[in-house]
């Protein structure tokens, strides 16, 4: 990429990995997204690094875990104190980098680390859904514009995917952008979506979700309750994807429109996967109680595409996460920073662009909580407080369903994704800010364990910091 291009991320919420044409489902009709990675790179092994909403999204802006950053689980947008508490307070995050760097940037859609509802720093253009703003169409659709409060008509990705045709007309074009679309169709309550989309899914036979059993690693009475109508709330999200297709090739024609298509690098993920009756379980990573890291929770779809800059129909079987497409996209954009290099991400910008990956690490590490998983490309390792470790053979029993962490020929595969999992936190989470402290965690004190384990915002991080402690 001889010059910066535009940067279009979009980033949906609870889109899992098995809900698109492009990973194997052979139902759901996404033909913008099936082109995007038809013509682009689909990575086969994205992941979040935590299974719920917030942290996943706070991980992607500040390219840091949640033992760094400090937001542990979903922050609930109707709450006092969440919308008065500035979650990322003294983490520059990646619009501001980009807007340092001399892009524009704007936000159409979910901001969810805390109070959308006012313009977040690094950001020219801004357009966030209010607290508990209806994802159908409804005569109640609150958001905000530039901190002023506005009434919309229509679904949500409808207005969010209007916004960003906006912004994308109203830009200096003689600047480089970043435009964040952050779509939410794919979220519950999975009703009221398009008639035209949810009767096609109603003849469906849902064959890509496994017939499973429950789910043996939950405690008693923990799944939730399945819809009323289950298969009506599969044909509503399915629905859901097909709305979010269409808002992706909306913004993609309007692209065209301005002969910008070569120029901008598209991004498609989402924040974190989704079981929706696997395992008989309804959710997320908090669909459990423990909580789970179970594979459908953790992947998420990854498609990157720019023409003439990424060879199509590639797909790449490394190992990333949202901390690393953190990095890739400021290594897009030309941003250098000594913080990059004590960050737990890393730049897979060389294998988009076709080069070999012999020494990319292939070991995924996520966290929610006082729950954390490292797993290969065989073996996964869960270690939940206060209950056994969980250990599955993937290749084995992809389902999860056998633990092996007290049989005798595993211990020394247990010992080894252990010390990889405690080698991993002791060097980069933040005492202050580890998930393990549970529900003594502070939301206060982020600026300040900050300043102290890297140094002053925007500085150089300080030599052997208290970010090397562990708990």
């Amino acid at each position: 990429m001889s010059q910066a291009p535009n940067i279009i991320v979009f980033f949906s919420d609870d889109h899992a990995q098995w809900a698109l044409p492009s990973y194997g489902n052979r139902e759901i009709h996404a033909p913008n997204l099936t082109h995007l990675a038809q013509t682009g790179l689909l990575m086969q092994n994205a992941f979040t690094p935590c299974p719920v909403c917030s942290p996943a999204r706070a991980s992607f802006w500040t390219g840091l875990y949640p033992s760094q950053h400090g937001v542990h689980d979903h922050l609930a947008e109707d709450d006092a104190a969440v919308q008065a508490t500035d979650w990322l307070a003294g983490l520059p995050t990646l619009a501001q980098r980009l807007r340092g760097a001399g892009y524009t940037t704007a936000l159409s859609g979910k901001w969810h680390c805390g109070s959308g509802e006012v313009p977040q720093p690094g950001f020219d253009y801004w357009v966030s859904a209010w607290r508990k703003t209806p994802k159908y169409d409804s005569p109640v659709n609150k958001y905000s514009e530039q901190g002023r409060v506005v009434k919309r008509r229509g679904t949500d990705t409808q207005i969010i995917s209007e916004a960003a045709v906006d912004f994308l007309r109203r830009r200096d074009r003689t600047k480089p952008f970043f435009l964040f679309v952050g779509y939410a169709a794919t979220h519950y309550p999975w009703i009221n979506r398009p008639e035209r989309l949810v009767e096609r899914y109603r003849r469906s036979a849902f064959a890509d979700i496994p017939k499973d059993n429950a789910w043996p690693f939950c405690a008693a009475g923990a799944h939730p309750v399945a819809p009323d109508d289950p298969r009506e709330a599969l044909a509503q999200y399915y629905a859901s994807v097909s709305m979010i297709d269409e808002g992706v090739g909306r913004l993609l024609d309007e692209l065209e429109a301005q002969a910008a298509r070569e120029e901008t690098l598209i991004v498609y993920t989402s924040d974190h996967g989704l079981n929706l009756g696997q395992r008989g379980l309804w959710g997320k990573g908090n669909g459990s109680q423990p909580l789970n890291m179970l594979e459908e929770s953790i992947r998420v779809p990854l498609i990157i595409n720019q023409p003439g800059a990424i060879s199509g129909g590639t797909r790449r079987a490394e190992f990333v996460t949202h901390c690393d497409l953190h990095q890739t996209l400021l290594d897009v954009a030309g941003v250098v920073s000594s913080e990059r290099a004590s960050q737990p991400g890393r730049s897979y910008l060389p294998l988009l662009l076709g080069a070999s990956a012999a020494d990319w690490r292939n070991t995924y590490i996520g966290e929610y909580g006082t729950t954390r998983a490292i797993r290969d490309r065989r073996y996964k390792l869960v270690q939940r407080a206060d209950i056994d470790d969980l250990l599955h053979d993937l290749s084995a029993d992809p389902r999860e369903t056998v633990n092996l962490i007290g049989k005798d020929d595993c211990r020394g595969i247990a010992e080894r994704l252990r010390a990889q999992l405690h080698a991993f936190f002791a060097r980069y989470e933040i005492a202050e800010q580890s998930g393990l402290r549970g529900d003594d965690l502070p939301i206060h004190n982020r600026r300040e364990a900050w300043r102290r384990a890297y140094g002053r915002a925007g500085g150089a991080p300080l030599q052997n910091s208290t970010r090397l402690g562990n708990n």
